[in-house]
């Protein structure tokens, strides 16, 4: 019986010319098609453009279980070019561990940064590689060595990976130039830390197959190869899978996972695929899986977290570039939160209720967002009320497709790639996606979000002690009629319902059920008295005086609710 292989997909992240794919060289054994720069854009650019990928093979370490056999660690080189981040997004979904590669006498940059937030989100553990350190001086080497792990510890403090190892290497001594003769310094250690790192990841083979492709190619006389990393599910020869972008379904005629026949691969393998004949060109990179798993959506409904480096607001009505699954498109975002009494209240994560009410913002509500105003006076005392979990509704520029409960991150890849500044913004889970092209008309109106309005008007006079007339609620063009049978509720306590409006200015009448109080009727008798005496001729200083009183009008006050996808706008009041 062939010895066991366990597979662990280690990322390679970093800032640009940190030295990854110099790292990934020196540390793989087995390269894959896709390792090691070989597309001729990247030669000629002499950056990485996509996922390269490669494989050590070393002794199972003690902690992964007695008995022969050899831990696999694949190595996934993401591109460290701003532009690129995308792929490196694509990329961490599918990574067990990663090395964050800091080029020593840089320490972090913008991309390391950002590197780390999306470890945070997508990674369980990671190692710190301080690569380039035979470009200190060698008297200063280990003090230099020594001031930066502190720094990177003190980075590191209030995230996921606090006290996670550091290791300082020259994957390539003297630079990409140097000949190969150069010994790298410091692997061996750094292979002792990552076997000491690695865990038995969880794998389950059950579920649709699923797989992430990032390259295609063709081999004459065999078929179309995909090679990739199976994102969830088991694939065997033989088996039918779907290519969606395509359209297509495929049969499986072989399979390899680096350069080794196979006949069945899981969860977390890397693996070739060789189907029946296809033109390569038309699958760069995307999703291939069991037939009619996937969906491909026009819209979703995601629960989400604000990323806490993400400089500015998040508001509802912006455009985003959304990472699903293994696409990354623009889509405009639409948050809401629970209705606010419901702010502390537990809710499954991986669940959308569409029972509930939910209240629309105009941004993420967080600590400094402006929808807070209104609590600051409670500030003082230390309570902004912020709920527990808040969603957004996207809506894609062009449909996408991909898994149900998948990562979703939002980014503003436009920001100028050279400003000092974390540009992804948000991350969550997709709950619900909308399939339907006319999702507005068919699944939107089942959604209950609602806006909360609150209009102001003023008593202009007593009609009698059960009705007054009302102003300034209405513009002069307002039908009215809507409004009848609406409760609003004056200043001075009394509850009234609109009766209709009252000549063609936008005013209105107010039927007061309970009656008037004496108080009020005074109050609003002297201020109309007040009115009509005002009209004659000059302000004696008495009237001087009183119209201090009369400064403070009776208000109306209107409040309802409006489904902000309730096509016949109904105004609901509780």
């Amino acid at each position: 019986m062939a010895a066991r292989v366990l597979n662990v997909n280690v990322g390679v992240l970093g800032h640009i010319d940190s030295g990854k794919t110099a790292l990934a060289r020196a540390l793989s054994t087995t390269g894959s098609t896709a390792a090691f720069d070989r597309a001729p854009q990247s030669r000629a650019r002499g950056i990485t453009l996509d996922l390269g990928f490669s494989c050590l093979r070393t002794a199972l370490p003690p902690q992964l279980g007695p008995g022969p056999g050899e831990l696999q660690l694949t190595l996934v080189d993401c591109p460290g070019h701003a532009s690129l981040i995308r792929t490196i997004i694509g990329g961490a979904q599918i990574i067990d561990l990663m090395m964050l590669v800091i080029d020593v006498t840089k320490g972090m940059q913008t991309q390391s940064a950002e590197c780390l937030v999306i470890g945070q989100i997508a990674c369980q553990k990671m190692v710190v590689v301080l690569n380039k350190i035979d470009l200190l001086p060698e008297g200063k080497r280990q003090s230099a060595i020594e001031k930066m792990t502190k720094k990177m510890q003190k980075t590191l403090e209030n995230t996921k990976f606090s006290g996670c190892p550091i290791v300082a290497v020259a994957a390539k001594p003297g630079g990409p130039e140097a000949p190969e003769s150069e010994n790298p310094l410091g692997i061996s250690e750094l292979i002792e830390v990552l076997k000491s790192q690695a865990y038995l990841p969880s794998r389950d083979p059950s579920g649709h197959f699923l797989m992430a492709v990032d390259h295609c190619f063709s081999i004459k006389g065999q078929g179309t190869v995909m090679t990739g990393t199976i994102l969830s599910g088991s694939v065997s020869l033989g088996d039918n899978v779907e290519i969606p972008a395509l359209k297509v379904t495929k049969k499986v005629k072989s399979m390899q996972m680096f350069h080794t026949p196979v006949t069945y691969a899981m969860q977390g393998d890397r693996v070739g695929v060789c189907v029946t004949q296809f033109d390569p060109k038309l699958l760069e990179r995307g999703l291939i899986c069991t037939p009619d798993s996937l969906h491909t959506i026009h819209a979703a409904i995601i629960s989400l977290k604000k990323i806490q480096y993400f400089r500015g607001a998040l508001q509802t009505k912006a455009k985003f570039h959304i990472t699903v699954g293994h696409e990354t498109v623009m889509g405009r975002v639409m948050f809401f939160s629970p209705a606010p009494a419901n702010f502390n209240e537990e809710i499954q994560e991986s669940v959308f209720d569409f029972e509930k009410d939910y209240l629309y913002q105009e941004e993420y509500l967080s600590k400094d967002s402006v929808s807070s105003e209104e609590n600051k006076e409670n500030d003082q005392a230390g309570e902004v009320q912020l709920p527990k979990q808040q969603w957004a509704l996207l809506e894609f520029e062009k449909p996408v497709t991909c898994p149900k409960l998948c990562l979703v991150i939002g980014s503003k890849l436009d920001t100028d790639i050279h400003a000092n500044t974390c540009r992804l913004a948000f991350h969550g889970v997709l709950l619900q996606g909308m399939e339907d092209k006319n999702y507005t008309e068919t699944f939107l109106p089942k959604l209950k979000v609602y806006k909360q309005k609150h209009k102001e008007g003023q008593v202009e006079r007593v009609m009698d002690d059960y009705s007054v007339i009302g102003r300034s609620l209405f513009k002069k063009e307002t039908n009215i009629q809507i409004f009848v049978g609406l409760k609003v509720k004056l200043s001075t306590g009394e509850d009234g319902i609109i009766d209709g409006g009252f000549g063609q200015s936008g005013k209105f009448k107010i039927r007061i059920p309970d009656g008037l109080k004496p108080d009020t009727k005074m109050l609003l008798t002297a201020a109309s008295k007040k009115k009509s005496k005002g009209g004659k001729g000059d302000m004696t200083k008495e009237d001087e005086s009183s119209k201090n009183d009369s400064a403070q009008p009776v208000t109306i006050s209107l409040i309802f609710k409006r489904y902000v996808f309730d096509t016949q706008k109904k105004m609901i009041q509780s």
